[in-house]
C-alpha cells in the first residue's frame, strides 16, 4: 500500500476546485466521459498501429447511479492505468496524459479524436463529490490499482481486484449536490453533453419489441427483450462525408439535433476541412420571419471531437450566421476563454472566414441551380442574408450574386437585374438612379399606385434592417439612392415629365396658404402646394426620405453611431391645388366648415399612414359620424 501527498501548489486546491474549476458543477460528467472516451480511443489506436496485441472488441462506457449508496460510478473498457501511472497522471494536477499521448503519437494520432483539451477534467469529480476512487487495470496486463481520496491532499494507491482492463471511477456524492444521484438529472446531462460522444454510453436499460415472424398470426403480441439504454449517437452526421449522406439523412439528423422542432429545414451547409485547420459541421438555413432576428440566436451548438461545449458561438460563427441552426466541431477552437480573445484568435478568424464563405458559395449554387425555388425561399431567408450584407464585406461582395429585390408585384431581381430595368426611366434631375420601395403594401396603397400608374418599378423591402442596408447600398453602388413611395423627393421622379398646370390664381394660391396655416400645426406640417391630377388625393402626407430613415435605424439600434438622439415627428403635406376639394375649401365662406373641412382631410391623410391614434382616432370617427348625419 503507498501513501501520500498528492503533487500540488497549494494546500487548499480542492477547495478551490469545488467553487471555481468550472461556473457549472454540472460539468463533472462530461470530464469524466470525456475521459473514458480518450482512454478508449487510445487503446484503438495502439491497436491499429500495432502497439497493443489486445482485442479492441465493441467497448462502451457505462454510467451507473446507486441512489440508496450514494456513488455514481462511470466504467470504461479502455487503455486502463498501472499503479505507477495513476502516480504520474492523477497525484500531479494538471499534467495531461492526452497531451503527452499526442505529443509521443503527434503524427498517427492526429485524426484519433482524442479530447486532452478540457484541463484539469478528473478533477472536476471533486465539484460533486467528497471522496473519489479510481479501481483501473492496464491493457498491458499489469496488475490493477485501486486510488481513493476523500478531497484532502491525502490518498490511498493499493493493489485492486479488477480482472478486466479499463477504468472504473466512483464518485461518493456530497450532501449538497444530491440531484445527481437522480436518474433523470444523470439522463438530461448525458444528453446535452455526451449525445453524440464517439463510444457508445450505456445508461441502464429498456425493454423494446421484438419483431414476430412474418408467418406470426394477426393478434399476436409482439414480445419484450430488455436491451443496453445507449444514450447517444457515435456517429453523427457530421462525421460522415457528405457523399454519403441523402437529404433525408440530412433532415432526420436536424430532427435528432432539435425534437422540438416541426418545421424541416430549408437547406443545409456541410462544413469538412482539415487545413489550415480541423473544422467538421452542418449547418441548416430554417424558416425565419423579420421577428426571429432576437429570438433565434444560440440554435447552433459547439462540439469538440463529439463532445458538446456550448450553444453561444458568438465570436467563432459571425454573427449574421447565429440565427442558423447545427453543429459546428473543431478541436482548434479555444475553450473558456472571452469574446475578444476570441475574436483576435488567428484560427478562430480563418474558421469564422471559411464559414461565410461556404454559406455564401452553397447560397450562390442554390441559385444558379433553381432560381424558382430560391425565389420561393427567399422570404424565409433573406434576414440572414440581408445582416450579412449589413456586417461582413467579404460577404457582401459575394452576395450581388444572389441577393433578390423582390418587387409589389411578386417579381424577383438582382441588383444588376434591378439596375438594367429602371436604369431608363427611374433617375432623377440630379441624373441619380432612384428606386422607389415600399415597406408595407397596404398601408402604402395609395402611393403604391401613384407610382406604379407612372409605369415605375417598386420594390417590397420590409425587414427590420432594410434602412441600414440601403444606406451601406448607397455608399458601395454608383449614383443610386432609395426612396420610399411615400417619400417628399419621390415627388420630383413622379411628375418629371408630366408637368400639370394649377386650376389657382397666384392670389388663390395665397390665400390658400393662409387659411391651412391657421388651421395645421406648423411644428408637425410642412405645407406644400402643388399641381396634380383632379382625381388624386387633396392631401397627402409625405416625410423626408433621411429623417424617416434615420428614425428606423434609430429604432433597430443604428440612431446613436449618427449621434442624433431622438429625431421629431416632421412631415410634408401636399396640398394638390386641383383637387374640388380644395377648391370648396376656398369657396367656403363660413369659417367653422372651412375649418371641419380641413381637419377632416388631413385626419384622411394620417389615416392613410397611420398616423392617427388614440384620442385623435377617437376624434375622428366621431366627427365622421356627425358630417354623415
Amino acid at each position: 500500500m503507498t501513501k501520500g501527498n498528492i503533487n500540488v501548489s497549494v494546500e487548499n486546491i480542492f477547495p478551490l476546485i469545488k467553487k471555481f474549476l468550472y461556473s457549472d458543477h454540472e460539468i463533472f460528467l462530461r470530464e469524466l466521459i470525456s475521459n473514458a472516451t480518450d482512454a478508449t480511443l487510445k487503446l484503438k489506436h495502439l491497436t491499429n498501429v500495432g502497439d497493443s496485441k489486445v482485442e479492441f472488441g465493441n467497448p462502451q462506457i457505462e454510467v451507473k447511479v446507486d441512489k440508496e449508496g450514494k456513488k455514481i460510478h462511470i466504467i470504461d473498457q479502455g487503455l486502463g492505468m498501472t499503479a505507477e501511472e495513476v502516480e504520474k497522471y492523477i497525484n500531479q494536477i494538471a499534467f495531461s496524459g492526452a497531451e503527452e499521448f499526442l505529443d509521443k503519437y503527434k503524427d498517427s494520432a492526429k485524426d484519433s479524436g482524442i479530447i486532452g483539451h478540457f484541463g484539469l477534467g478528473f478533477y472536476s469529480s471533486f465539484m460533486v463529490a467528497e471522496k473519489v476512487e479510481i479501481i483501473t487495470k492496464s491493457y498491458t496486463d499489469a496488475p490493477a490499482a485501486h486510488w481513493a481520496c476523500d478531497g484532502s491532499p491525502e490518498f490511498t494507491l493499493t493493489k485492486g481486484k479488477k480482472k478486466d482492463r479499463g477504468t472504473e471511477i466512483i464518485l461518493h456524492i456530497a450532501d449538497d449536490s444530491t440531484e445527481f444521484l437522480e436518474d433523470s438529472r444523470i439522463s438530461a446531462l448525458l444528453t446535452k453533453y455526451n449525445k453524440f460522444m464517439p463510444i457508445p454510453i450505456k445508461f441502464g436499460t429498456k425493454e423494446v419489441n421484438v419483431a414476430l415472424p412474418e408467418d406470426a398470426p394477426k393478434d399476436a403480441k409482439p414480445e419484450k427483450k430488455t436491451v443496453d439504454n445507449i444514450i447517444n449517437n457515435p456517429n453523427p452526421a457530421w462525421t460522415k462525408q457528405p457523399a454519403d449522406l441523402s437529404d433525408e439523412a440530412y433532415k432526420s439528423f436536424y430532427r435528432e439535433l432539435y425534437p422540438m422542432q416541426f418545421e424541416e429545414p430549408l437547406f443545409h451547409i456541410h462544413l469538412n476541412v482539415d487545413y489550415p485547420f480541423n473544422l467538421t459541421g452542418i449547418l441548416y438555413f430554417p424558416k425565419m420571419s423579420n421577428s426571429d432576428m432576437n429570438i433565434q440566436k444560440d440554435k447552433i451548438q459547439l462540439y469538440q471531437n463529439q463532445v458538446y461545449v456550448t450553444d453561444n458561438v458568438e465570436g467563432i460563427v459571425p454573427e449574421f450566421l447565429t440565427m442558423l441552426r447545427g453543429v459546428i466541431d473543431s478541436p482548434d477552437i479555444p475553450l473558456n476563454v472571452s469574446r475578444s480573445y476570441l475574436q483576435a484568435d488567428g484560427a478562430v478568424k480563418k474558421i469564422s472566414s471559411y464559414i461565410t464563405r461556404k454559406v455564401a458559395d452553397k447560397l450562390k449554387t442554390l441559385f444558379n441551380d433553381d432560381r424558382e425555388d430560391f425565389e420561393a425561399k427567399w422570404n424565409d431567408i433573406k434576414i440572414v442574408i440581408e445582416y450579412g450584407m449589413l456586417s461582413e464585406d467579404k460577404f457582401f461582395e459575394k452576395a450581388d450574386a444572389f441577393a433578390l429585390y423582390p418587387t409589389v408585384d411578386g417579381k424577383y431581381y438582382t441588383y444588376e437585374e434591378l439596375f438594367n430595368k429602371i436604369k431608363a426611366n427611374q433617375t432623377d434631375k440630379d441624373g441619380k438612379l432612384v428606386i422607389l420601395y415600399a415597406s408595407n403594401k397596404d398601408a402604402q396603397h395609395s402611393y403604391i399606385d401613384a407610382a406604379k400608374a407612372k409605369g415605375y418599378e417598386i420594390l417590397l423591402l420590409d425587414s427590420p434592417i432594410v434602412s441600414h442596408l440601403m444606406q451601406k447600398l448607397e455608399s458601395t453602388k454608383e449614383n443610386i439612392t432609395f426612396s420610399r413611395v411615400d417619400a417628399d423627393n419621390v415627388d420630383n421622379l413622379i411628375k418629371k415629365d408630366d408637368t400639370k398646370i394649377s386650376k389657382l390664381s397666384d392670389e388663390q394660391k395665397t390665400e390658400l396658404e393662409t387659411i391651412l396655416k391657421e388651421v395645421i400645426p406648423s411644428e408637425k406640417f410642412m405645407v406644400q402646394l402643388e399641381p396634380m391630377d383632379s382625381d388624386a388625393s387633396p392631401f397627402i402626407i409625405t416625410q423626408p426620405e433621411f429623417m424617416r430613415r434615420m428614425k428606423e435605424m434609430q429604432a433597430t439600434g443604428g440612431g446613436g453611431m449618427f449621434g442624433m438622439g431622438n429625431m421629431p415627428e416632421m412631415y410634408n403635406l401636399v396640398v394638390n391645388t386641383n383637387s374640388e376639394l380644395v377648391s370648396e375649401i376656398l369657396a367656403t365662406k363660413t369659417k367653422k366648415k372651412q375649418e371641419r373641412l380641413i381637419t377632416q382631410s388631413l385626419d384622411l391623410a394620417r389615416l392613410s399612414q397611420g398616423l392617427l391614434k388614440g384620442e385623435e382616432l377617437t376624434n375622428f370617427i366621431k366627427r365622421s359620424y356627425e358630417m354623415i348625419k
